[in-house]
Formats: structure tokens, sequence, C-alpha cells
């Protein structure tokens, strides 16, 4: 076995190891976005994060929870949670990082990969709602604090405005006939809030 003065192969093992579960993660994301959902192999990420196979099957039961689960934590990382102490503060911050995605064309074909595969594999489609509903859980966050400080009526239709909010997203990211601008996500955004004041949401 490895030790810390003899690095080497990391084996399935007893503990498990951060190091070795980070790097299974970034594996899949790497390999997701150099080479399509489908081309991906617990294989290939097990020999690109240098673990066994049965290092991955310990923690996953299959490629699709695997890279939803990789990509889901790349996401967080890319598209944090803002907190500028204003809603409409927070919500531009948030757009203007997810728009982002456009000046990376290997995120937008694996985003474009991944919705794709969630409308061909009802397993595949669960794990994808999983992690589309933790980005929801974010925007649903920030919207909620507006509420609670005063900045949109209590009766405001969230899960509407999230809808919409990410509609326009995915619509533009899938279709292709607008551009997604991180420069009109403070536009966008006072359009949002502009229709959930006038009770408007959906």
């Amino acid at each position: 076995m490895p030790t810390a003065e003899t690095p080497g192969r990391r084996t399935g093992g007893r503990i498990r190891s951060q190091d070795a579960h980070d790097a299974v993660l970034a594996a899949a994301v790497e390999l997701v976005e150099e080479l399509g959902y489908q081309a991906v192999t617990v294989e290939r990420v097990a020999a690109r994060a240098d673990v066994a196979k049965s290092t991955i099957y310990r923690w996953w039961k299959s490629k699709a929870p695997l890279v939803l689960d990789a990509y889901r934590t790349a996401v967080e990382q890319r598209v944090p949670e803002p907190d500028t102490g204003t809603l409409a503060g927070d919500l531009t911050a948030f757009t203007t990082a997810l728009y982002g995605v456009a000046s990376h064309p290997l995120r937008v074909r694996t985003l474009r990969g991944l919705m794709a595969e969630a409308q061909l594999d009802p397993a595949f489609a669960e794990a994808f709602r999983q992690w589309v509903q933790s980005r929801r859980d974010v925007v649903l966050t920030l919207l909620a604090r507006g509420v609670q400080r005063g900045e949109l009526p209590p009766a405001a239709d969230l899960e509407a405005a999230t809808d919409r909010l990410f509609g326009l997203f995915w619509y533009r990211l899938m279709v292709g006939h607008q551009p997604l601008e991180p420069a009109q996500a403070a536009d966008h955004v006072r359009q949002l809030l502009d229709g959930l004041r006038a009770g408007r949401a959906g």
C-alpha cells in the first residue's frame, strides 16, 4: 500500500480518502467536458483520477450519479450563492456568473449534452433533475431572503420566478437564437423583479 514516503496508485482501501474522492470528481468533470457524457466511463474516470474502479463504485453506484455529483460540485464552485445584501445584487451576481458559461464552449456543449441525455435516459433524468433542483434552490433562497427583507411582496410566486430566470438561460443555451451575455444579467434581473413586484412573476 502506498505511504506518504512511497506514493503510488490509490486502492480501494478501508478508509474513504478525501483526496481520492476529490480526484474522482475532478476527473469526471474533465472527462465529461472533454469527451461528452456518452464517452465517459467509470474506467476512464478511474484512470484519470488514479484510483481503483472499486473505490468509485463504493461511492457511486453508476456513471450517472457520479457525473452529476461531480458537475454539481464544479458548478457550485463556479456559480456560488452570493450574499451582497440586496436581492437585486444577489440575483445579478448569480445570473452574471451563470451567463458566463457562454464564454466556455466546452461547458456549453456539456450542458447541452446533459440536458439531451436527460430526455433519453430515465435513470439519468432523475439524477439530472436533482442537480437542477440544487441550482433552483440557490435562487429560491435568494428570493426568500428578498421577501424577508421586504424587497418582494409576501405573495410573490417564487417558484415561477425561478423558472423564468432559468428558463431564459436554458432556452438561449439550447437554441442559440440569442446570446447569453453577462452584461445583460442586470437588465434581465430588473425585468424579473419588476414583474414580481407587480404580481406578474409567471
